[in-house]
């Protein structure tokens, strides 16, 4: 199978390319290219507009007899995109852009006109003003003249402005001005005022900081009084009561503590304390054997002792009664 792309094509030794014959076409044959319109422009048939930068299939040829600087010149054939009429315009190597030739006008031509214009006479006159210093000066006064001529006829147009319309301009730049210096002084009342109410709650601020702490303070010397004057424990409870209410409250406290103390442990009466009270008896001495029989006056003193006992207390009789009951067990 051939290759399908040949890069290297096969010449006899006998090839000579002089023999081949040449193509003979005409100088003035026209391409199909493709392009855009180089500017805008109108068409003169049906006054269609196109703009530039459209694109259009155009026809390519080269002018004959006319050449800038040894650069050949194209002319191009477009159709009109609704009448299909032939437009056709040419290269300008020495402005470098395009002139039209027939079929539309172009847009804005009067403008690049003028601009021309005016660059031939800035030239010229430069070119005057070259070697010629009299020259400058005629043209600085002229300059003067002309400008002067035209601050007049803008006064004249204002002047006829104002009788026309009747408006006082002055007045209204008075009263402008008016305004933008109220509306000053009411910006600077209002950051003075922002800035004297910040001061002030800081300032209140300050103020509450150090009230609390003289509070805290002084709760804290009250607390410390008040725990150094409890001795007792039963004085915690006249702590929460004002100094005029703790003589009022004092007794409805104390008996509200015994009825709760009496619920949960039982009365203290000396009655209640008579089974559990024992009084603690005197360390014993060797004494000498004694027989049953003989009384001892110690034992005598005893007996005699226990009827005074008898009279006393409670506790004295209780005393005694373990008295008997330790000798009779010994």
């Amino acid at each position: 199978m051939s290759e399908r792309k040949v890069l290297n094509k096969y010449y006899p030794p006998d090839f000579d390319p002089a023999k081949i014959p040449k193509l003979k076409l005409p100088k003035d044959r026209q391409y199909v290219v493709r392009l855009m319109a180089p500017f805008n422009m109108r068409c003169k048939t049906c006054g269609e507009y196109i703009y530039k930068g459209k694109k259009f299939n155009a026809r390519k040829e080269t002018v004959q007899n006319e050449l800038y600087m040894g650069l050949p010149i194209f002319r191009f054939y477009i159709k009109c995109t609704r009448c299909l009429a032939e437009i056709t315009f040419k290269t300008d190597p020495e402005n470098t852009d395009y002139a039209m030739e027939h079929g539309a006008t172009r847009n804005f031509q009067a403008e690049k006109l003028l601009e021309e214009e005016v660059s031939r006479i800035q030239q010229e006159r430069d070119d005057e003003e070259l070697n010629n210093p009299m020259k400058v000066l005629e043209n600085r006064t002229k300059d003067s003249k002309l400008e002067m001529e035209v601050l007049e006829n803008l006064q004249e147009l204002k002047e006829l402005n104002q009788r026309q319309a009747q408006v006082d301009y002055e007045g209204m730049i008075a009263k402008y001005r008016e305004i933008e210096r109220r509306e000053k002084e009411r910006e600077k009342e209002e950051d003075e005022l922002e800035l004297r109410d910040v001061l002030e709650l800081s300032r209140v601020k300050r103020l509450i900081d150090s009230d609390s702490d003289d509070e805290e303070e002084s709760s804290s010397s009250s607390t410390q009084l008040q725990r150094s004057n409890t001795d007792k424990p039963t004085d915690i409870l006249m702590l929460g009561n004002p100094p005029e209410a703790q003589g009022s409250s004092t007794t409805g406290v104390k008996r509200a503590k015994t009825e709760s103390w009496e619920k949960s442990v039982g009365t203290l009466g000396k009655g209640a304390l008579l089974g559990f009270v024992v009084r603690k008896k005197p360390a014993k001495t060797a004494e000498p054997l004694q027989p049953k029989d003989s009384k001892t006056p110690s034992a005598e003193a005893a007996n005699t002792s226990k009827p005074t006992a008898e009279k006393g207390s409670s506790l004295s009789l209780l005393a005694a009664y373990s008295d008997s009951d330790s000798g009779d067990s010994q």
